[in-house]
């Protein structure tokens, strides 16, 4: 019998598993300095974080969330950005909560994984908001990508400090590229001034030996091959309104995904046992045959326990009915 990390792997370099269930499963997550300079109280009142961003984290809420107002954006006029950012520092930090995690866990059994949130992209619109970015990024290109530039140099640092001090197997690295519906900018844009950029980022996650897993629970499809070129190794997130079967073609296997089960149909009020039970099958049965895939909901969780608990029961269970009757 396989180890979660075994298996995790067996399905990664496209081998027999014992099972087909969640990547997430597998890993540990590590605590760092930059999560704990980034975690919010769950109050519902305003805290700001080490780039000087106001988030709010309400109460009952999934997560944290920027509440970025024209009055306390961090960056108020992209042509004078220098002016207002200040960027932590990455160099001589406390490491030790995540070395006393790494010490004491089976590394045989999991996965060391740390969990690197505000890409590229998503800090930027913390940055200013959402809707001055996406406007900047059209009318500033320059400036825009200036600022990624500063950005990326701190993520590059912060990840060799990383892999020097807690030598993770894997960085779950964050940047959201779109919604449910498509990519948040015309891909020529994306490739212009981001793809360059987080080339740089995978090229640093690799050079530090660690798997380049990527989260976006979001529609990339368009970007979807420029993702292959730039390295990462993992989408972590993939949710069903993408083509995926379309994608896993494209692909030509280069790029192993973590999601499919379409969390939002089954995380609902009024929904029978074999509704939910159905999805995970259809994932399984849809997308597991190319291989490289773990079916999961790709945000993680459904928010309601007893959902929750009929999608991981039945992973559990056609997971491993799948992978025996299906050997590769």
């Amino acid at each position: 019998m396989l180890t979660l990390r075994e298996n995790a792997m067996a399905i990664y370099h496209h081998e027999q598993p014992d099972f087909y269930g969640d990547l997430m499963d597998a890993v540990q997550l590590l605590p760092h300095p930059e999560m704990g300079s980034t975690m919010i109280p769950q109050d519902g009142l305003e805290h700001k974080d080490a780039w000087g961003t106001v988030y709010i984290f309400k109460p009952g809420a999934p997560g944290a969330h920027p509440h970025v107002t024209k009055e306390n954006a961090v960056i108020k006029d992209i042509e004078h950005w220098q002016d207002d950012l200040v960027v932590p520092p990455y160099k001589d930090l406390d490491w030790s909560l995540g070395k006393k995690v790494v010490s004491e866990m089976d590394r045989n059994e999991k996965m060391a994984c740390v969990m690197l949130g505000g890409g590229l992209f998503e800090r930027s619109h913390h940055l200013m908001g959402m809707e001055t970015a996406l406007c900047n990024y059209l009318e500033y290109p320059e400036e825009m990508a200036a600022l990624l530039r500063v950005i990326a140099d701190y993520k590059i640092g912060y990840i060799r400090e990383m892999g020097k001090e807690l030598h993770p197997d894997i960085i779950f690295y964050h940047d959201d590229w779109g919604s449910k519906q498509n990519v948040f900018l015309p891909p020529p844009v994306w490739r212009e001034i981001i793809k360059p950029l987080q080339q740089e980022i995978s090229d640093a996650i690799h050079e530090a030996g660690m798997i380049y897993m990527h989260h976006a629970d979001c529609i990339c499809q368009p970007i979807v091959t420029d993702m292959v070129e730039i390295g990462i190794d993992i989408w972590q997130g993939v949710i069903a309104q993408n083509d995926i079967v379309e994608i896993q073609r494209i692909t030509e296997g280069k790029l192993a995904m973590v999601g499919g089960i379409d969390g939002p149909k089954v995380d609902i009020a009024n929904i029978t046992e074999e509704e939910i039970r159905a999805e995970v099958r259809r994932a399984i049965d849809t997308y597991c045959p190319a291989g490289r895939f773990f079916p999961s909901i790709p945000n993680g969780v459904c928010y309601r326990p007893w959902n929750d608990s009929i999608v991981k029961d039945e992973l559990k269970k056609y997971g491993r009915e799948f992978a025996l009757k299906h050997p590769i």
